[in-house]
């Protein structure tokens, strides 16, 4: 086998690994993909998912455009900073990539005041 036909099926192999789905969540398909986006801020309580959380509880809604049952636990970076947590609600004014945290989530990442940081996120599982 010659080098670059070697080399061709390494890499023929490497985007076949990466362009594969990671997983399922219910209906909704799991991608392990960085998105960037606005993250803000809201005071939570019943969610989408059905589940009622506190303010101090790591949560974060996603956009409509993504959401998906629910239970996905999201690793969450911003002003070099990261923290994780789970989805437990819907953000309809949310852009696609766009996150709405739990005022304890948001605080680990920048100050409340602030409002709106840019945030880099994916799923984790």
């Amino acid at each position: 086998m010659s080098p670059y036909t070697a080399l061709f099926f390494l890499f023929a192999l490497a985007v076949t690994v990466f362009a594969s789905p990671i997983g399922t969540q219910g209906d909704a398909l799991v991608e392990k993909r960085s998105r960037t986006g606005r993250g803000t801020w809201f005071n939570v309580g019943l969610g989408a998912c059905g589940k009622t959380n506190k303010d101090s509880d790591k949560i974060i809604a996603i956009s409509s455009k993504i959401y998906g049952s629910g239970g996905y636990c999201d690793k969450i970076t911003a002003n070099g900073k990261s923290a994780t947590a789970t989805v437990r609600d819907e953000c309809p004014s949310c852009g696609a990539n766009d996150i709405d945290m739990s005022p304890s989530l948001f605080q680990e990442l920048g100050d409340l005041d602030t409002g709106v940081l840019s945030v880099s996120w994916d799923f984790t599982n």
